[in-house]
């Protein structure tokens, strides 16, 4: 067996178990929380009082205007100084789920945006009060726009979390980390790092294609039902 074989093949379940233990859970946390703050930040911009609008409105503008990393730092390195101590993984939570709270803001609320005002005036003419019109009517048929984004997000947060090693989360990146300073064979251990995202990316953006397809089998229900 080729040396470079039987190297990825020793190192395999280490990464996966380093995936599997912290990868993704801090994707599936940070993800989740990010689209309910993302969801409550659109719903704050458009329909809050100005000055609540705009408090949204500058914590969308850092978020997506500093890098990612930067934050992570800010979070783990930078706060300590002000005597507020947060452990790796939850730092990293904290980190994630802002950013991605900043974008997915901007995808619901161009979805929700998108949505005609027939749509509210027709809500209106069955008896719903602007809250039952937002939940029954606006937000399933923004949902279905959304969808693509959110996916497009989702999958770029699974690669992102590799950055969550900089704050010493022994995430899949870190683990080939810790395993290159034994074996010295940083092309072999990366490129198969790279593999296992390759392939996580792959199998959602599948997800994703399913899942869009069955929206678009329901769309007209949801639309009928509006």
């Amino acid at each position: 067996m080729p040396h470079w074989l039987d190297l990825m093949l020793q190192s395999l379940w280490p990464l996966l178990a380093a995936g599997l233990r912290f990868t993704v859970p801090l994707t599936l946390v940070a993800f989740a929380l990010g689209l309910g703050l993302g969801l409550g930040t659109a719903l704050v911009r458009l329909f809050a009082p100005r000055p609540v609008a705009a408090l949204a409105w500058l914590y969308v503008w850092i978020f997506r205007g500093t890098p990612l990393l930067v934050q992570l730092f800010v979070i783990f390195y930078g706060l300590p100084s002000a005597g507020i101590l947060i452990d790796a993984f939850p730092a990293a939570v904290i980190g994630f789920t802002l950013n991605v709270g900043a974008y997915t803001s901007e995808i619901v609320r161009a979805a929700i945006a998108s949505i005609p005002k027939g749509q509210w005036e027709a809500a209106y003419a069955t008896g719903m009060n602007p809250v039952q019109a937002l939940r029954r009517t606006i937000l399933p048929q923004a949902a279905r726009v959304a969808v693509p984004s959110l996916a497009n997000s989702f999958i770029a947060l699974v690669k992102d979390t590799s950055l969550a090693a900089a704050i010493t989360v022994p995430e899949l990146f870190q683990a080939a980390q810790r395993i290159v300073a034994v074996t010295y064979e940083p092309l072999i251990l990366y490129s198969e790092v790279a593999l296992i995202y390759l392939v996580l990316s792959t199998l959602l953006s599948w997800l994703q294609a399913l899942l869009e397809r069955r929206l678009g089998r329901y769309g007209g229900y949801l639309e009928a039902r509006a």
